[in-house]
């Protein structure tokens, strides 16, 4: 019996989109470890405890979305081997300075918010409310993330636009 008011047929490709976002997040999750481990310098404490909280985050969102592949009645991808193959994150050297780990975990979470994008494209097309709102939850922490660690590359003398947005 199924619980699901979706055609079985018609979920196939979100849960594809679904096991991409999983690749990318398996590989953005040791990314962030190896980050952690490997971060020297005079940002040491906050760029440690940061990316810390950052793979946490990614852990969770790991079994968050294998658990809505399993909810649409799927087996979520779970091999090493087939992350690697399918992820658009790509694995990097580990050894690099501060500001770069920085700049590169920008770039990662742009691919995972295109990603996320593509899931609630395929969601949308069958009204999948459940998987939307997953993916509407993850885009707007991770832009928040993104905002804050965008933020910590700036000098202090750096400002944002200069333009105030006028409301009507």
């Amino acid at each position: 019996m199924s619980y699901l008011n979706m055609n079985e047929e018609e979920i196939i490709p979100v849960v594809v989109e679904l096991n991409v976002l999983l690749a990318d997040y398996h590989v953005y999750y040791q990314k962030l470890r190896s980050k952690h481990w490997n971060v020297i310098g005079k940002n040491f404490f906050d760029l440690h405890k940061q990316f810390e909280d950052m793979y946490n985050d990614a852990k969770v969102k790991i079994d968050e979305i294998a658990e809505r592949i399993l909810t649409l009645r799927y087996h979520p991808m779970s091999k090493l081997e087939d992350y690697l193959k399918t992820s658009a994150i790509l694995e990097e050297s580990p050894i690099k300075a501060d500001q770069n780990m920085v700049i590169e975990t920008l770039s990662d979470h742009k691919l995972l918010l295109m990603q996320m994008s593509k899931v609630i494209e395929k969601a949308e097309a069958i009204s999948d409310e459940g998987t939307i709102d997953l993916m509407g939850a993850y885009i707007r922490e991770l832009e928040k993330t993104s905002w804050m660690l965008n933020a910590w590359t700036k000098k202090t003398s750096d400002t944002l636009k200069d333009t105030v947005v006028e409301v009507s």
